[in-house]
């Protein structure tokens, strides 16, 4: 089993930023791909960002690309999820999950083990 908690998230005025965290505990960090999805009201959840194992590697979704930073420490079973120039549309509880892989997954039922969320809203 892996336990996974955000924290981090926030009111924040369009433009702003805000840094994601994710700690997980309970098996080895290291061996897990680690991704970020996010859920808007009404919506279905999507992909925003991946990192593998090592941090080396990493996938966004095109409406995050060049905004938002996925990155991991593996010395503090942390991955984080720096997040820039934010507009109203990335309003929306945002989770971290951890996949056994050495690849990147972006599918939602890739991914084993979800965190609770952290909501986050961006206000115009």
């Amino acid at each position: 089993q892996v336990q996974l908690v955000e924290s981090g998230g926030g009111l924040v005025l369009a433009g702003g930023s805000l840094r994601l965290s994710c700690a997980a505990s309970g098996r080895t960090f290291s061996n897990y791909a680690m991704g970020w999805f996010r859920q808007a009201p009404g919506k279905e959840r999507e992909f925003v960002a991946a990192v593998n194992w090592s941090g080396r590697d990493t996938y966004y979704a095109d409406s995050v690309k060049g905004r938002f930073t996925c990155s991991r420490d593996n010395a503090k079973n942390t991955v984080y999820l720096r997040m820039t120039s934010l507009k109203p549309e990335d309003t929306a509880v945002y989770y971290c999950a951890a996949d056994l892989t050495d690849f990147i997954p972006t599918r939602e039922y890739d991914y084993d083990y979800w965190g609770q969320g952290t909501l986050v809203t961006v206000s115009s």
